[in-house]
């Protein structure tokens, strides 16, 4: 990993003098203005402009189906606008596929939780994770995975490991960001871009050779492929998810 790009913004504040002093009067002072509602697992308008869709609607679950068949697991279900797992059933995946696309992900987890999210997921594995590359969903502070940036939140599981101090702590909201391009691959957690790596390259591979996923021949391999979210055995909730399908370069 070449180290990680922050976003940030900055604000400007403009004065204007019209000749000479003003005294303020003494009640001039704004009233304290009400915190913009946000409304959660829509799209804006700009969000449509560009192409963006909704994964999940907040009240349903179509759109989504178990990894292993059509159906949907039982311990997964819609709670409070989230879709939330909260007991066993498996991995759930799209039922769409998608080659070169950004993923954004709202999530969430208990106390010493572990989740995951999969991309480029194909079917007929005996599990996910023998074909579809992980942004890991971890609570780093108290699961024993948090102990190694290759398996803390953020990071392509177990190969390209993420920066400390990014995530946030257990029960709080984290944005994920996952752009597919192609082969190039990028993670962003909370505004950080804290993965970027080349798919199929010599590094790639080298990396996978000294991991568990050398056993799985076609791991990383697809380049179409669904998006999954992990059932890791630990509560773990997702909201606002939204994709924006690119051109493959």
């Amino acid at each position: 990993m070449s180290g990680f790009k922050q976003i940030s913004a900055a604000g400007l504040v403009m004065v204007t003098a019209f000749g000479g002093c003003a005294t303020p009067e003494p009640d001039a002072s704004p009233e304290p203005q009400a915190a913009p509602v946000v409304e959660h697992n829509t799209l804006t308008e700009l969000e449509q402009e560009a192409g963006w869709l909704l994964l999940f609607d907040g009240e349903t679950m179509i759109g989504w189906r178990s990894y292993h068949d059509e159906e949907l697991p039982a311990g997964w279900r819609v709670e409070d606008g989230t879709l939330h797992r909260f007991d066993g059933g498996g991995e759930i995946v799209s039922s769409g596929e998608y080659s070169s696309f950004e993923l954004m992900v709202d999530w969430k987890v208990a106390e010493a939780g572990n989740s995951g999210i999969f991309y480029l997921a194909a079917l007929g594995s005996d599990a996910i994770w023998e074909s579809a590359p992980e942004m890991q969903v971890l609570d780093d502070e108290r699961h024993p995975d948090g102990q190694s940036p290759l398996t803390s939140a953020g990071a392509n599981y177990g190969l390209y490991p993420a920066p400390r101090g990014v995530v946030n702590a257990a029960g709080e909201w984290n944005h994920a960001r996952i752009v597919v391009e192609g082969e190039h691959v990028e993670h962003w957690l909370n505004g950080v871009m804290v993965v970027e790596y080349e798919l199929g390259s010599d590094e790639w591979d080298d990396l996978v050779a000294s991991t568990k996923f050398a056993q799985w021949p076609e791991y990383g391999t697809a380049r179409t492929g669904h998006i999954g979210l992990q059932d890791h055995g630990d509560p773990v909730w997702y909201r606002n998810i939204k994709i924006r399908v690119m051109e493959t370069p």
